[in-house]
């Protein structure tokens, strides 16, 4: 039930809309139409109060906010009265906003502000009514400033995005960033009913009061959808920062992106003037530089070159935000003038896009044709945008398929049919595309000089290219272009393909010296050149990168694997033509290019989150295997790089998880007693095996445990509650549904959990208590070698360390020598029967470079030995979970001969490197035993030495 009507409402006009506007709402929102239908008498009495032709003042926004947050008494309300009256008030704002907007009675300008202003006019709302609550439970937060005086700490909302620049649309959610003080604690006092807890605790609860009060969906519905991505450190991190940690984040972690975010960024609210100045005095240093700023284009062209790979991907035509000329485009060419100019011109430091667009003409940084272009194109695509979320009240910016709604939404903007809307969407598309394409390019041009790609030129380089060639490959070439394939090409692309052809020729003939290396590489090419040729942008791609495209082709040539990928999915050709592959990106680098693509991945589209997962760890994996081919990195490099990618996914994986089912069960107790947080989630996952020694593979699976450290019989915090042990076993689902799903484009990664305790007969995810009990009282030794490679990847930090110190306890555990030998052996022998040669492949004069008595298993088993039969004598064993560092530490130690631990080292390097070579080759690990007999026999005699035992006997 609406509350009753305060006086201070009763000042509007009897003027109740006609019949003919009624039909425009009805063509014009499914949504704001059954709000009239379903609410008649409170729709008619509300716009009685606020008319149709009136626009809200914002004191006009925060008098219905009190007035909809008050009880039956006029005081204010409890939080469920409270979260009701706050969605009624959106609901009936909602109808009114599509309303006036439909009937062209609102400026674009006035519509998106006074939308902001209802969302800065909530956030405040939930913001005091929250603080109010929590400082009556923990007193309030304090710290020591400078002058070492006690001050109360406060929050600042920042809004991001479309709320910082007053820009939101009309299903838009709103990104935010809390920022506050400085560390501290509550000023409780349990003899006044009051407990102190951290600031950073209180303002954790904080952040998350108001969230729940304007996202959670409820019987009402919603106020705002609240985003938290755009946070230093994304999801799974403190979701408030204090100042000295935001500082400390500009000045070491920021990212280009991020000064494209924080440009916009803007306290919602009023806060102490020293704390705002404090806050503006990181914020701009960080995002404007006092100069032009030049070091900027890089980055830019980064990020450019991403928007145009993601719509090549995605070919979303039907999107007029991410598509084409769309709104993205529109405001990233807006942006990159402020990012770069911004410092030099203080009038360029504003959040519209409209008002920015504005100054850049004045400074003549963009031409009037331009302008004007560029500003009719923004504002009929926000129209339309909001033409399309009116429609269902959805958070979507794709064109409808319905075509009883697309006829509607053309009405309702004025055209008389689809295809007359769909003309004038493709001209502003158009004209966005041209400034859009001109911003920081940069073409490559060829190193060679003496090579002209000029299309006059081409019969002489194709002449010279069929010398090079092999007879059959000159047929399949010619096969290629006689095809029915290129003969069907749309003149566009047939354009591009012409265009990209030089470029090939050219890249071909770079290597006429390795005839073998061109031939080789030839019909893995056309291949590639068949799945690319209908998304005719990736030709475009080959033509603007010459010098990068004489790099493909070695790496063709040398893998097929590499090839086939390409094939298979185009959008990582980008990848190589970049040359991304020349830095490998450390674990740091990895996770802050995985979060800016998650961030355009809504919440709930699991489909998308899938797809920028697997394509993420896909383009990662291959600027390895380019890295490996073409610069010969070292083994170690690439496993790192390899490892790094898969921690990286992980980690990210169980931030999206765990957010999912807080959303839908609310957030689990942890054993301390209060509710986890995002940054302490209670909940890690444990790395085994290749996993977790660092060394993984390009096609590794991933060994993992889950543990956790919530109560298990303590229920959650959401309305739908459940158990804490059935949190943690959904959220493991959830995640294993992320990781291991089987999709048209794979899986992210194959997931391996037979390691946790018990194996398949376990439970998915085991409290640390109950791991460690198992480990002490029930692991076989097998088990215990197995923990030898096991690593914290990610997760809570009390959880992690706890781990470790399991892990460190059970392997430092009093054992034989004798014992220790026996076990490894036997369990070394059981092995060998079983995945041995003799399993394999039934040939003489082949060793299997895995299993095979010599082979890689050996001289794992043999770190495995080291650690359990000396680590409770030499603690320091027990510190790393790789086999290199292992036998580093057991040399230090002077457990074996230096020179016994180094040979073992590497062969260990040696073997592991050809099989990421034969991995690359597609070739098996059976191979010639001829061209590996002084290794296996080195590791075959440093085994009988150390273990008594000759396996070879067992083969």
């Amino acid at each position: 039930m609406l509350p009753a009507m305060p006086s201070s409402m009763n000042h509007g006009t009897d003027d109740q809309p006609t019949a003919e506007q009624l039909q425009v709402l009805q063509t014009a929102s499914e949504f704001a139409y059954q709000i009239w239908e379903s609410r008649t008498v409170s729709c008619q009495t509300f716009l009685r109060s606020y008319p149709l032709d009136q626009t809200l003042t914002r004191q006009q926004i925060d008098d219905l906010i009190q007035d909809y947050t008050l009880d039956e008494n006029y005081q204010l309300a409890d939080e469920p009265k409270v979260m009701s009256g706050l969605r009624h008030l959106r609901t009936l704002l909602m109808m009114r906003w599509i309303w006036q907007d439909a009937l062209q009675m609102i400026a674009l300008e006035q519509l998106t502000d006074e939308l902001s202003e209802f969302a800065d006019g909530c956030l405040s709302f939930a913001k005091d009514y929250t603080y109010q609550h929590l400082i009556k439970k923990y007193g309030e937060p304090t710290f020591i400033n400078d002058q070492g005086n006690v001050q109360i700490d406060d929050m600042a909302i920042m809004a991001m995005g479309k709320l910082g620049a007053q820009e939101l649309n009309l299903s838009s959610d709103i990104d935010l960033i809390l920022v506050h003080q400085a560390r501290g604690e509550t000023n409780g006092d349990k003899t006044k009913g009051t407990r102190s807890i951290d600031n950073k605790r209180f303002m954790t609860r904080l952040g998350q009061g108001v969230i729940k009060l304007l996202d959670n969906k409820t019987a009402d519905g919603f106020v705002f959808r609240v985003d938290m991505r755009l946070r230093p450190w994304g999801d799974g991190s403190d979701l408030a920062i204090h100042l000295s940690a935001l500082q400390k984040y500009f000045s070491l972690h920021g990212r280009a992106w991020e000064r494209f975010a924080w440009l916009k960024a803007r306290v919602v609210g009023q806060i102490e003037q020293p704390f705002y100045d404090a806050l503006q005095a990181l914020i701009k240093p960080f995002v404007f530089r006092y100069y032009v700023d030049y070091s900027a284009f890089s980055a830019l062209r980064e990020m450019k070159s991403l928007i145009q790979n993601q719509v090549a991907q995605r070919e979303d035509l039907d999107n007029i935000k991410l598509g084409a000329g769309g709104i993205r485009d529109i405001e990233f060419i807006v942006q990159a003038f402020q990012l770069i100019y911004g410092g030099r011109h203080p009038q360029l430091q504003v959040k519209s896009c409209l008002q920015a667009m504005q100054v850049l003409r004045e400074l003549g940084y963009l031409e009037l044709s331009t302008y004007e272009q560029l500003q009719a194109a923004y504002r009929f695509l926000r129209r339309l945008e909001h033409g399309i979320q009116a429609i269902n009240d959805q958070q979507t910016q794709r064109l409808p398929h319905d075509p009883s709604w697309q006829h509607n939404l053309a009405i309702t903007l004025g055209f008389d049919d689809w295809k007359a809307l769909l003309n004038t969407l493709n001209h502003h598309r158009n004209t966005v595309n041209v400034p859009f394409g001109r911003m920081v390019t940069e073409r490559q041009v060829p190193d060679q000089e003496d090579t002209n790609l000029e299309p006059e030129h081409l019969d002489e380089q194709i002449a010279r290219l069929n010398k090079v060639l092999v007879e059959e490959n000159r047929e399949l070439l010619q096969n290629f272009w006689q095809s029915k394939m290129v003969a069907n090409l749309s003149e566009e692309a047939r354009e591009r393909l012409d265009d990209a052809y030089p470029v090939i020729v050219h890249a071909l003939l770079a290597h006429q010296d390795q005839q073998q290396l061109a031939n080789t590489a030839l019909p893995r090419l056309i291949a590639l050149l068949e799945a690319i040729c209908r998304r005719s942008i990736y030709l475009v791609m080959i033509a603007e990168n010459p010098n990068a495209m004489i790099e493909l082709i070695p790496m063709l040539s040398a893998s097929p694997w590499i090839a086939k990928e390409l094939a298979q999915y185009p959008v990582l050709l980008d990848t190589f033509l970049q040359q991304r592959y020349r830095h490998l990106p450390d674990k740091l680098e990895l996770h802050d290019i995985l979060r800016q693509q998650l961030l355009r991945v809504e919440p709930d589209d699991e489909e998308e989150l899938l797809s920028v997962l697997r394509l993420f760890k896909k383009n990662q994996v291959l600027a390895v295997a380019a890295s490996d081919v073409l610069a010969e990195r070292p083994i170690m490099k690439v496993s790192d790089s390899l490892t790094y990618i898969a921690a990286v996914v992980l980690e990210a994986a169980l931030e999206r998880a765990f957010a999912e089912i807080v959303k839908r069960y609310g957030y689990p107790i942890g054993q301390d007693g209060d509710p986890v947080t995002e940054a302490d989630c209670g909940f890690a996952i444990i790395g085994y095996g290749k996993l977790g020694g660092l060394e993984l593979s390009y096609s590794s699976d991933l060994d993992l445990v889950f543990l956790h450290k919530i109560k298990e019989q303590g229920m959650t915090t959401g309305e739908k509650s459940v158990s804490g042990m059935k949190f943690a076993a959904r959220l493991v689902q959830k995640l294993m549904n992320y990781l291991n799903t089987q999709t048209r484009d794979g899986r992210v990664y194959e997931i391996d959990m037979r390691l946790r305790p018990s194996g398949n007969a376990g439970m998915m995810v085991v409290s640390c208590h109950a791991f460690e009990t198992y480990q002490f009282d029930k692991a076989w030794s097998w088990e215990h070698q197995a923990l030898v490679r096991a690593r914290a990847i990610c997760g809570d930090r009390r959880v992690t360390a706890r781990f470790c110190d399991i892990r460190r306890e059970v392997l430092a555990l009093p054992r034989t020598i004798e014992q220790v030998r026996s076990e490894v052996t036997s369990m070394r022998i059981k092995m060998q029967k079983h995945l041995g040669t003799n399993q394999w492949q039934q040939q003489a004069g082949k060793f299997h470079l895995k299993q095979d008595a010599g082979g890689i298993v050996d001289i794992e088993f043999l770190a495995q030995f080291a650690v359990l039969a000396y680590s409770h004598e030499y603690p320091s064993l027990t510190k790393w979970s790789d086999n290199v560092r292992i036998f580093e530490e057991v040399a230090l130690l002077g457990i074996w001969e230096a020179q016994v631990c180094q040979a073992l080292t590497d062969a260990y390097l040696r073997i592991r490197a050809a099989t990421h070579q034969l991995a690359l080759s597609e070739q098996s690990l059976l191979v010639d035993e001829s061209l590996w007999k002084e290794t296996r026999a080195l590791v075959q005699a440093q085994w009988r030495h150390l273990m008594g035992v000759d396996l070879a006997e067992n083969e």
